[in-house]
């Protein structure tokens, strides 16, 4: 398949490439501040619902990550055909009114149902995202671009404990809220609303970006039987590759999901504490490590290490093991406190290298549900299972939340362990699809 046809794009500026990578970002943010809140709020939910770990890691994972996954294919599938712009405005909207909706909800099955809907406003961000960033930018420069788009899931995260950590500070109590139009509110239930409703004014600044130019106004849709040969010719380094980045996703989702509540309920910190640390760390080494992935792969593979994205989540996924496994167990709220820091920088640094990959994989114009099926891969297993099985591991293992420190623990060794491993194998078939594959 020779690169000019299937390639149908003429790149702009570079100015305007980067632009295009700023808003991409910042919608990022906004998807990970929505998403992330709630791991601020375990305790009041909780009390208030009257729910278990286990409950509350559902409305963290699998009621999130459901309909993110699934509706994932059709998303992208629409991506690779008519506007992206368009489908990630409307699905901004979507997941800012949906969040905004877990403030009003009155019990579990309500506040479920809107994490539902946050999945499916999400699920039109990234393979669209991830497919405008590859027309808009060359291979040897794909690492960085993707790991800038990637950064905001970081600064996102950061953001969100920081404002979640500001919003509990000044609701922070019992007392209820009157609001016009929904009546008396928790005040969690408004941290939902303050953090939600912004996320309009991002749908409207998406349409400032314009499509990269194509030579048909409107490409067919590649036949998904295609796809699924392309995945069955190539399903030794799909199969290592997404499992080993989802199960670095599974324990980046159980750790951060829960370490709000680690530091309360072994160190006795407020959540605005933990929020304070969890989002400065993001925010300065969770950037830093994200954004030196994408330019160490970029400058490994203009040396002729065509592997380099590979070893770079690898390397990553090695300092991560190490980090994750010491923070929990530190015996001295101040040691884990500081642990937090490389153990931000490792865990951000996998994911814009591995999501770079993935568009070296496939030809261009499978791009959108190529990123899509990776998506399903570190959701389904990393976002859905990340929080459930630390929560499992207390509730049903140890049987007293005060253990949650060892549930982390235990979590971590075993998927990391497993995911180094099958990223070493992933390497060799790695290099043979993409040696194969028109870019």
């Amino acid at each position: 398949m020779n690169h000019q046809s299937d390639s149908q794009t003429v790149r702009p500026s570079d100015a305007y490439a980067w632009y295009v990578v700023a808003i991409l970002t910042l919608a990022n943010v906004s998807a990970y501040v929505d998403r992330q809140i709630l791991t601020l709020l375990v305790h009041p939910i909780k009390r208030d619902l009257l729910l278990s770990d286990s409950e509350v890691s559902l409305l963290g994972g699998l009621s999130f990550a459901l309909f993110y996954t699934v509706l994932g294919f059709p998303i992208a599938r629409l991506a690779d055909q008519r506007s992206r712009r368009a489908i990630i405005a409307w699905g901004i909207g979507i997941w800012s009114l949906m969040t905004a909706a877990c403030g009003a909800a009155r019990n579990f099955g309500q506040l479920l149902l809107a994490r539902v809907g946050v999945g499916v406003g999400e699920a039109a961000l990234s393979p669209p995202a991830y497919s405008l960033i590859a027309d808009y930018f060359p291979r040897e420069r794909l690492g960085t671009a993707i790991s800038v788009y990637t950064m905001g899931t970081y600064l996102g995260v950061g953001l969100a404990q920081l404002i979640g950590g500001a919003v509990i500070a000044v609701v922070s109590g019992d007392t209820a809220w009157s609001l016009p139009l929904i009546g008396f509110v928790r005040p969690w239930q408004v941290a939902f609303f303050l953090v939600g409703l912004p996320g309009l004014l991002m749908a409207a600044l998406m349409f400032t970006v314009r499509e990269p130019r194509r030579n048909a106004p409107r490409p067919p849709a590649v036949p998904f039987a295609e796809i699924l040969g392309h995945i069955r010719r190539n399903s030794r380094t799909i199969a290592t590759h997404h499992v080993g980045a989802a199960l670095i996703a599974l324990v980046n989702y159980g750790f951060g999901f829960w370490l709000p509540t680690f530091f309360e309920r072994t160190h006795g910190w407020t959540p605005s504490r933990a929020g304070y640390l969890l989002g400065v760390a993001n925010l300065t080494f969770g950037i830093a490590g994200v954004s030196l992935a994408g330019r160490l792969s970029d400058r490994w593979q203009a040396s002729g290490m065509a592997d380099a994205k590979l070893r770079v989540c690898m390397y990553a996924a090695i300092g991560l093991l190490v980090c994750d496994v010491v923070t929990p167990l530190m015996p001295t709220a101040t040691l884990a406190a500081i642990m937090i820091f490389p153990l931000s920088f490792f865990a951000s640094a996998p994911f814009g290298v591995a999501a770079a990959a993935v568009q070296e994989m496939v030809p261009a114009r499978m791009r959108a549900q190529a990123s899509a099926v990776y998506l399903f891969v570190i959701s389904l297993l990393g976002l859905a299972a990340g929080p459930t099985s630390v929560a499992l591991v207390t509730d049903y293992v140890f049987r007293d939340e005060q253990m949650v420190r060892y549930s982390m623990a235990i979590v971590a060794l075993g998927g990391l362990v497993a995911a180094i491993l099958l990223l070493r194998a992933a390497r060799k078939p790695y290099l043979e699809t993409v040696g194969r594959t028109a870019i």
